[in-house]
């Protein structure tokens, strides 16, 4: 598939609602993709699924919503990984795959910024996961950081290499394919969606709000 637009990412953070807005103008975003598997923000309600949307339609800017597709919360247990979501059983999951087909669809007639909630991509599956499976589906992939300046996917990659002290080759993994792919299981294993051990309990399922 020719993609006429390259797909964007952004977190909201706690950004106001114009900085936001001019985030994406700025990046010349005309439609913004929600991952978030639950569109609400307590300390942010402007950026609650509803008002978000009305907001953005205001300066027209479409919104779509795909957190139940691309969402970094599964509702299955088999995408968990003791307890954490896995983030490579969620990539090869049907319904993941039809949520990037939608993307890459909406791509040809939009210039789509891919939005979750936190400010640094390498903390949010809106990379990890939804980045990373674009880029590797061929798609160009820029990350909209809170400054304005658009990171390229490449070095976010980077970036992540140095995190996990993997820049450089060694014995046990010396190219970089590898290097990367334990980058990534290093990464995400820090701060994918982790269910609380009971229900009671705070750990865990509230660390992420993916």
């Amino acid at each position: 598939m020719a993609l006429l637009q390259p797909i964007l990412t952004i977190g909201h953070s706690r950004h106001s609602l114009p900085r936001f807005i001019a985030l994406l103008e700025t990046a010349r975003t005309t439609s913004v993709a929600d991952v978030r598997s639950a569109p609400v923000s307590r300390f942010s309600p402007h950026f609650n699924k509803r008002a978000l949307a009305v907001s953005l339609d205001a300066r027209g800017i479409a919104y779509v919503f795909l957190g139940n597709e691309l969402g970094g919360r599964p509702q299955q247990q088999e995408l968990f990984t003791g307890g954490v979501a896995n983030y490579e059983k969620m990539a090869a999951a049907p319904s993941f795959q039809s949520g990037l087909d939608q993307l890459m669809l909406g791509a040809e007639d939009y210039r789509i910024a891919v939005m979750c909630s936190e400010a640094d991509p390498l903390d949010c599956h809106r990379c990890l996961l939804v980045g990373r499976a674009l880029a590797g589906a061929g798609v160009e992939v820029g990350h909209i950081l809170a400054s304005g300046a658009v990171m390229s996917h490449s070095e976010a990659e980077e970036r992540l290499l140095h995190l996990a002290d993997l820049a450089e080759p060694g014995l046990l993994l010396p190219s970089r394919a590898m290097r990367l792919a334990e980058a990534y299981r290093c990464r995400c294993s820090e701060v994918a969606y982790a269910r609380p051990a009971e229900p009671s309990a705070s750990r865990g399922g509230t660390r992420r709000r993916d």
